[in-house]
């Protein structure tokens, strides 16, 4: 076997090795610290160590830590590796707890394991990183790719071979029935030069073993005509994939199902299933429970500064579509004299005459809406989603916008990706509000925790003051 196959080749194999080497690193780790600190690694401490070993197995499954990064961001491998162990750490803190065995372990010790076994695991995968990413530079440990098919799928996925070289694909030629004179009306003329020939001549070239990876990106309406290469394809031994030319349906978090025996094609789904609802939950709860500690006082500041600058209550409710679409009371600080809530509702504007000087500041800075990790708690709102509009926004909105009532797949947030890419504040034209429904189902599709975190991060940045909020 080749130098220049060897990880390639065997993928389940490292898989294995990647987990047998956070296990050690778990074990050793403390091991180590036990004995730089002259303290004796004894049964307790090898238990200690084994619950870590097991919950850190769940959680990273759980997480798909394991799963192939070839185009993954470092950054985000590194951030669930956090939150692998991060979480992993739990039942160990438990087991002190309750096992009433805590004076038995040195805090420092522990300190030291907790810090050192991170930097391990971090460490490691970032320079297994570097040694691919110095192999795949070096034209090793990569995959002859061809492309049949310049479709709308097909010219994405040339793009992002182009663009992500890490992941080690290496684009070989590309095949499409219109040919390189005939193609600049009717191919992207980006790629177009860069067709070699017909379909035909790729799928000769496939059974001559010049590929690795085959891709083959026709549309769906040329189903006859996949189904001529696919058969013939089946006399190589090249990896097929057929790109699903789905663009046109304008896909929310698709996904293959299965009813009984029968396969489906998820259109529109959500992406809180399993085990990652349940982790975005403890997301919003721990957050919120830090963060409602955090601003208790302020928030009692503000309500004594609402109460004294106009009648009225210091909170009030605002019915909402939440999940699912079904109505939510979301609470907020009181910042107009008069509020409505019926059946037509006037967007706050700039000089609103309805709305009081703290009430302005508190729009501005979005303190109005503190109250609202209260919703988080009760499981209403999350903290990070598409803002919750008025129920009669949705019904006119519903009716001009394409994909509207999709944004309700997931539970509205406090801040959301619309909001930290400028769209926040008054949507006085048709055209703003399409723009907030595009950032809240791009959010939707490629929801992560990771891509949470980095909302919650911008929105200290930028999220809470803006021009356009008032």
């Amino acid at each position: 076997m080749t130098s220049d196959g060897f990880v390639r080749n065997n993928v389940n194999q490292f898989a294995f090795l990647y987990r047998l080497a956070d296990l050690v690193i778990i074990q050793v780790a403390l091991w180590v610290a036990t004995y730089l600190y002259g303290t004796k690694y004894d049964f307790l401490y090898f238990v200690l160590a084994l619950i870590a070993n097991l919950s850190y197995s769940f959680v990273s499954e759980l997480l798909w830590l394991y799963r192939s990064w070839r185009a993954g961001a470092l950054k985000e491998m590194l951030f669930y590796t956090l939150l692998s162990w991060t979480i992993a750490l739990l039942p160990v803190l438990m087991f002190v707890f309750f096992a009433k065995t805590a004076e038995h372990y040195s805090r420092v010790i522990l300190g030291v394991w907790i810090i050192s076994t991170l930097c391990l695991l971090s460490g490691w995968r970032i320079l297994f990183r570097l040694f691919l990413y110095k192999m795949r530079k070096e034209g090793r440990n990569t995959r002859s790719v061809g492309i049949i098919g310049l479709s709308e799928s097909g010219c994405k996925l040339v793009q992002e071979i182009l663009n992500h070289p890490e992941t080690g694909y290496k684009l070989k030629a590309i095949f499409d029935d219109r040919s390189r004179e005939n193609s600049s009306e009717r191919v992207n003329n980006q790629f177009a030069g860069m067709i070699e020939g017909d379909v035909n001549e790729g799928v000769r070239r496939a059974q001559s073993g010049e590929f690795e990876v085959l891709f083959v990106g026709l549309p769906f309406s040329a189903k006859n005509r996949i189904e001529q290469i696919l058969r013939l394809l089946g006399d190589t031994t090249v990896d097929v994939h057929l790109i699903p030319d789905f663009f046109i349906y304008n896909l929310l978090h698709a996904r293959i199902g299965q009813v009984g025996g029968l396969q489906t094609v998820s259109v529109y789904d959500t992406p809180m299933r399993g085990g990652w609802s349940l982790l975005k939950r403890m997301e919003d709860l721990i957050l919120s429970l830090i963060i409602l500690t955090v601003i208790a006082i302020p928030m009692l500041m503000i309500a004594i500064g609402v109460k004294l600058s106009s009648r009225g209550p210091v909170i009030f409710a605002q019915d909402r579509y939440g999940l699912d679409g079904r109505k939510i009371k979301v609470y907020k600080f009181r910042s107009m004299r008069v509020t409505e809530n019926g059946e037509s509702v006037k967007q706050a504007s700039k000089n609103d005459s309805r709305i009081t000087p703290f009430g302005a500041f508190l729009r501005r800075t979005s303190l109005d809406e503190l109250p609202q990790f209260i919703n988080v708690l009760q499981g209403t709102m999350s903290i990070v989603g598409p803002r919750p509009h008025a129920v009669a926004h949705n019904e006119e909105y519903r009716k001009q916008i394409e994909y509207y009532m999709l944004r309700h797949k997931m539970k509205p947030g406090i801040t959301g990706w619309a909001q930290v890419n400028g769209w926040r504040g008054e949507t006085d034209t048709l055209d703003k509000m399409k723009m907030r429904i595009h950032y809240d189902l791009e959010y939707i599709r490629h929801w992560s925790l990771w891509m949470d975190c980095k909302i919650i991060f911008a929105t200290f940045t930028k999220g809470f003051v803006g021009k356009n909020a008032y």
